[in-house]
């Protein structure tokens, strides 16, 4: 089934209907077990109108952080590691990845974060920016992944490159990332095995086009999952992007009017367009 925020309001899609229910999103879906828990709410909701993909959509967050996980697949750490090179710093990016511990950082609160069909923003003092497409979690309270979404974790490349120790600023601002259309829920776990795919899209000419399995990810989801919740308790849950193996050249950066399109086998396609603050 597949969870989506719209005007505020969560609708549920299972098995070709929608459902609208009356309960809020933190209140739909930190629970353990969560597809069985949306299974008996389902009654007392009221038929909802079909969910309409060329509209704009809530990202589907409710009160949770968005953390992210980096170099989890080999592409990212060769990427980081060749955009760090001159400051010295590419060094670091080899041993995370090889490490017992992988890398968590804190990404956004809702207020920042857009959802389908809405802006995203490069900053206006970085001069070589890349979407990074993400599996993305929802992990109950109790620290067990109960939903999966798509993200788009916008990134300064020269930022970052200039010094590792400026990833914060590279990383969090006013839209710097996106989530959507919709959370799935899944009876079981997602297929390992799925692609993910990444379009740009320029002038309506695709000018960036990339994929990779889920299944080349280092590091497992629980894994991830487990390292976040070591001393980090999140009383209504939390989102967590999982790292990027899809890496534009680099000798691409994205422009404003840009329209960056994030496919997942079972959950959509995610669409954004590029803009800055005025």
């Amino acid at each position: 089934m597949k969870l989506y925020k719209r005007n505020g309001r969560v609708v549920i899609e299972h098995e070709d209907h929608f459902f609208e229910t009356d309960l809020s999103w933190d209140e739909l879906v930190n629970h353990k077990n969560l597809f069985r828990f949306i299974l008996t709410q389902l009654p007392s909701c009221s038929r909802a109108p079909q969910i309409d993909l060329g509209q704009s959509l809530d990202a589907p967050i409710g009160s949770q952080e968005l953390w992210a996980a980096g170099v989890t697949y080999l592409r990212s750490k060769e990427a980081r590691e060749k955009e760090s090179a001159q400051s010295g710093g590419g060094s670091f990016y080899d041993k995370v990845y090889d490490a017992r511990r992988p890398e968590l950082f804190f990404k956004s609160l809702p207020s920042r974060i857009s959802g389908h069909q809405s802006a995203v923003h490069i900053r206006r003092d970085s001069t070589w920016d890349v979407p990074e497409p993400e599996l993305t979690l929802f992990i109950s309270s109790e620290g067990t992944i109960e939903g999966y979404t798509i993200g788009n974790d916008m990134s300064s490349r020269s930022i970052e490159g200039e010094n590792p120790l400026y990833l914060a600023q590279a990383k969090v601002y006013d839209k710097c990332a996106s989530l959507g259309p919709c959370l799935l829920v899944l009876e079981n776990s997602l297929d390992v095995n799925s692609m993910i795919d990444l379009k740009i899209f320029r002038n309506n000419a695709l000018v960036f086009s990339g994929g990779t399995s889920l299944a080349k990810m280092k590091r497992s989801l629980q894994e991830l999952a487990d390292f976040l919740f070591l001393e980090t308790s999140f009383p209504t849950g939390v989102m967590l992007m999982t790292g990027t193996g899809v890496v534009p050249p680099d000798d691409f950066t994205l422009e404003v009017g840009d329209r960056v399109e994030i496919s997942i086998e079972s959950i959509g396609t995610l669409i954004n367009h590029v803009n800055k603050k005025p």
